[in-house]
């Protein structure tokens, strides 16, 4: 509680880099949040526990104390180590690998590929590969769904991937305010499958029993079905034989809206929406003139040196 109430001890450890501790121990920050991240994964977040870290690294429990104050820092802590391990495109070879402090703080590059349509390397894909990647994190470390609360302190691994993700919508016509909404409207669509899949990885450590086998043994429950004719006709269409994904139907669908929204606000402002030759954010074009290639004075001026810098044939 300690933690929640003091907040700023948090973001200095966060923030500050946590590759410190005492060598003559062999202990350290990092090394304390690998050791927890394993627990979780483990055991989910209800088998975290001071203690069980301790365990895990051969050392007391007060030890620990002396370098993170509490469990609920630690999940701070844990949160933004695995947030690290998102690659985000154009932030360059091995960034975002790895659980220390410094892991992918260099953050995304604000381009790298078309971002003002929803071709190939446009702000759907771009959008579509960040809700991947959090979907990817979640199935390696199904505990992150189970952590609670609105006011987690976030770190430089999980700011980063925040600009990342606000970049796919980059010069799109959105407003600001919208920007915000659809990266929130995407990401708690992927927490929300996450707390699905979480609770499935809970219930089969209690019981030993999976999702499938559970469903398989109701024999009595599926007799009792025939009453309620749609739903028969959709059993008896193969509705529930083949189902469709739930994770890609719905990213899939939230993303088709997204779309209207950006053709909307094209639609209003007249422009069309094109992507910088040099680094690919989006650069919207006037509705008369001469178009617009680059989005901005740099990359115009990165354009040219290239140009003095090839030879001529």
């Amino acid at each position: 509680m300690a933690d929640r109430e003091d907040p700023e001890r948090t973001v200095e450890l966060l923030w500050k880099g946590r590759g410190h501790g005492d060598p003559r121990q062999g202990l350290s920050v990092d090394g304390i949040v690998r050791a927890a991240v394993e627990t979780a994964d483990a055991e989910g977040l209800e088998g975290l526990s001071m203690r069980r870290v301790a365990e895990r690294l051969g050392f007391t429990t007060m030890s620990l104390y002396r370098h993170v104050r509490g469990k609920e820092q630690l999940v701070d802590l844990m949160c933004d180590a695995v947030a690290g391990e998102k690659i985000r495109p154009g932030a360059g070879a091995g960034a975002g690998a790895g659980a220390g402090a410094g892991a992918g703080r260099e953050g995304p590059r604000a381009g790298g590929a078309e971002g003002g349509d929803a071709g190939p390397g446009g702000w759907r894909a771009r959008l579509e590969a960040w809700a991947r990647g959090g979907w990817e994190l979640h199935r390696r470390h199904p505990w992150l769904a189970e952590v609670p609360g609105t006011r987690r302190v976030p770190g430089p691994n999980t700011v980063a991937d925040y600009e990342y993700a606000l970049s796919t919508v980059a010069g799109t016509g959105l407003a600001p305010s919208e920007m915000v909404a659809v990266v929130g409207l995407v990401g708690r669509f992927v927490g929300g499958e996450a707390v699905r899949l979480a609770e499935e990885a809970r219930v089969e450590r209690r019981t030993g029993v999976s999702e499938e086998a559970w469903w398989g043994a109701r024999d009595s429950l599926f007799e009792r079905l025939g009453a309620h004719p749609v739903l028969t006709a959709v059993w008896e269409g193969g509705g529930y034989d083949r189902p469709e994904d739930p994770f890609e139907f719905g990213l899939q669908r939230v993303l088709d809206g997204v779309e209207v929204l950006i053709r909307t606000r094209s639609d209003e402002t007249g422009d069309e929406i094109m992507a910088c030759v040099v680094c690919g954010t989006a650069v919207a074009q006037p509705a008369s003139g001469r178009p617009r290639t680059y989005c901005s004075h740099a990359c115009r001026q990165r354009a040219y040196r290239g140009r003095r810098a090839t030879p001529a044939p």
